[in-house]
């Protein structure tokens, strides 16, 4: 990888991202029970901002729930649909500015723990995106809700529920990402590296 194709590994691997986010929920067979539990389109969205940066990463977390629930109706369009778009926004957004800083922090050969830190610290700050976009559309009328959205339908539906997915995600995105990164296709990791040498060269 050079400096020239690094944003052509980063629009591949994001739309190969893509691919598999529209592809992922099949395998809880559309139920949005089993689906919540899961969380499958996290995913493609966190695997992006750790490997492609926060740009890609929040642009794959905008599109892939948007056009998943037009195209195949899950997550529900609007009403699950919406506020996961500001949810995987956030998550995008978060590991990829996270990630090189904490590259740049703790300045050790494994990736690690960084991945973990990284991703701790953006599906925390994410879920609350999420539940405050889901409040604030649902005061403005934008979506519609049965039971009023209480901070503990929030905690319970954002934190609980969601529990056996963050672990899971705990445990196969970094090791997705770490794959990446021995393959040598990472387009953070050649920022890393290319910044590294010029400071190197500076000094």
């Amino acid at each position: 990888m050079n400096s020239k194709n690094k944003n052509l590994y980063s629009l591949v691997i994001t739309a190969v991202l893509l691919a598999i986010g529209m592809v992922l929920p099949f395998i809880t067979g559309q139920i949005q029970a089993i689906a919540k539990i899961i969380s499958p389109l996290h995913i493609p969205v966190l695997i992006c901002g750790l490997c492609c940066g926060w740009k890609w990463g929040l642009g794959l977390g905008i599109i892939l729930p948007l056009l998943r629930g037009l195209i195949f109706g899950i997550p529900v369009f609007p009403t699950s649909a919406l506020p996961m778009a500001f949810e995987l926004a956030a998550y995008g957004l978060l590991t990829g500015i996270l990630y090189a800083i904490m590259l740049r922090l703790l300045k050790i050969k494994n990736h690690l723990p960084a991945i973990l830190i990284s991703l701790i610290i953006a599906m925390i700050c994410g879920r609350f995106v999420g539940g405050a976009a889901k409040a604030i559309l649902i005061s403005v009328g934008i979506i519609g809700t049965k039971d009023p959205f209480t901070f503990s339908v929030f905690f319970t539906s954002y934190f609980v529920s969601t529990a056996v997915g963050a672990v899971i995600h705990l445990v196969v995105v970094p090791a997705v990402v770490l794959a990446v990164e021995r393959m040598r296709m990472s387009p953070v990791i050649f920022d890393w590296i290319m910044s590294r040498s010029n400071i190197k060269n500076d000094n």
